[in-house]
Parts: C-alpha cells; sequence; structure tokens
C-alpha cells in the first residue's frame, strides 16, 4: 500500500482532531437522528472535509461516510466515520475518535483512527503492521475468555441484540465487560492489547472498516457477528474484533445468543 495514502489519511486525521478540540463545549447543539443517535456539527463538518480532501487529492475514489457519501465506480473507497463516540461528545464527556479506512474490492487494506483528546494515533497497512504513534501495537495472548476484559456496545435501535451474549459472558465467563458508547475505540484497545475484545452490534462499515486492518495486522481477528468474512464497503453483520486466541469461543456464543443470526 503506497505511503501517500497512509500520509493522506493521517493528515486528515490529524485537521479532523483539531475540529474536535475546538468544538467540544459544553450546552452543544446536536439533533437526533431516526436511531435515536445524536448528530453534531463537527461530524458533518468532517465528514465534508474528507469527501473534499478525496476529491482533490483521488477524484476517481469513492467515499462512504456515516453522515454523507460520494459514490461513483471506483473499486477504491474512503470510509469514514467523522465522529465516533458522538454521544459523549456532544454531552461534555471526552471520549471519541475519528476513523477512515482505504478499501479496495471491499476489503480493507489502510486505517487511522484517530483520538485527539489523548493524541493517540492508531494506524495500520496491509503487511506492515499496527501502530500506536509511531510504536508497534500487538493483541493480548488471553487464550481464553474466562476473566477477561472486554468491551460491547448496544442500544435498543442496534440492529443484533447482544443484551443475552453479554449476560452469559459476565455470569458463565466472569468477563468484565466495559461499554464505552463507541464502537471503533475499544477496538482499538483490542489491538493494543489492553482488551480481549469487542462486540459490535449494527451494520454500518464505516464502524468497522479501519478496525478490520488495524486489529488484524496488530495479529488479531475480524469477522462479522458468525465468524464470517465480509466486505467494508456495504452492510456488514455486526463485527467480532479479538485478540484471535479467544475468537472462536466468542463466535460459538454469538451463534446460540444472538437472535438475529439464526
Amino acid at each position: 500500500m503506497p505511503d501517500k495514502y497512509q500520509k493522506f489519511a493521517q493528515d486528515i486525521a490529524r485537521e479532523a482532531g483539531d475540529i474536535i478540540r475546538e468544538n467540544f463545549v459544553l450546552s452543544m447543539k446536536k439533533r437526533w437522528k431516526e436511531d435515536r443517535t445524536p448528530v453534531t456539527e463537527t461530524d458533518t463538518k468532517i465528514n465534508s472535509l474528507v469527501i473534499e480532501r478525496v476529491s482533490q487529492q483521488f477524484p476517481d475514489h469513492s467515499v462512504l461516510g456515516e453522515e454523507e457519501s460520494h459514490t461513483g465506480n471506483s473499486d477504491y473507497w474512503w470510509v469514514c466515520d467523522p465522529l465516533d463516540g458522538t454521544t459523549p461528545f456532544s454531552h461534555g464527556i471526552p471520549a471519541c475518535v475519528f476513523s477512515l479506512a482505504l478499501v479496495h474490492q471491499g476489503k480493507s487494506v489502510m486505517g487511522v483512527i484517530y483520538d485527539p483528546f489523548c493524541d493517540r494515533l492508531f494506524y495500520a497497512s496491509q503487511g506492515r503492521g499496527a501502530y500506536l504513534n509511531d510504536q508497534p501495537i500487538k493483541v493480548s495472548q488471553d487464550d481464553s475468555l474466562t476473566k477477561t476484559v472486554g468491551s460491547y456496545d448496544y442500544v435498543a435501535s442496534s440492529k443484533y441484540n447482544l443484551q443475552k451474549l453479554a449476560e452469559v459472558l459476565t455470569t458463565e465467563k466472569a468477563v468484565f465487560l466495559v461499554r464505552l458508547v463507541s464502537s471503533i475505540y475499544p477496538a482499538c484497545l483490542v489491538a493494543a492489547g489492553e482488551l480481549s475484545f469487542s462486540l459490535f452490534p449494527n451494520d454500518k462499515a464505516h464502524d468497522v472498516a479501519a478496525v478490520k486492518i488495524i486489529v488484524e495486522e496488530a495479529e488479531g481477528l475480524v469477522t462479522d457477528l458468525a465468524g464470517g468474512n465480509q466486505r467494508y464497503d456495504e452492510e456488514i453483520k455486526g463485527a467480532i474484533a479479538s485478540n484471535g486466541s479467544v475468537h472462536d469461543e466468542l463466535v460459538q456464543l454469538s451463534k446460540r445468543l444472538v437472535p438475529e443470526l439464526d
């Protein structure tokens, strides 16, 4: 993967981070979407920025964004979540990230995820490993779910109901589950070896495209909730991001306990 793509994505991430910090205020204006999640001017401004930059530098590429997309016939898609963690961000909690992936023919080949508050830049390109602020990162060595720390994201509007799965993980496996009201950030912590897994309950590729390449370049594994491969330029079937060693165990539980997978 050419370095020009990675540099391009990191430059946008830094610019997006500046916008996030500048607009982080209390009593923030927001509107609520049909899925009962908020959207702010920061979300739309960054999404538009990505479309503008891609159109300038790679005019034959397409953009798939959470708030706005720019489509064409290209095999290359820039898949963007301009602000993952809008709920905490818009309520005065500094816990969110910018996410951008380059997807070629449905496969994530480069990803950048940036937390502007802690100045943590996670990134990876195919075959080159995963990094946090230029330091190599690797997933944990936990080989069993029992007594691990993981994450799951779930709201009432989620397509896949993870409540029963979360209950079994905590009661039968003694897993300590955290919820960051973000789908992308905990997956970054999987890549960095802090969490053993993260579960995602929705069908939007922008929440997982960058996660896919970063976690797997950190020697982990990312699949849909049933353990299958999927494209990241179209709707997805949720996601399991793990250190790889606990993945099969999670897949078997998910197949049994997530009703929408039947």
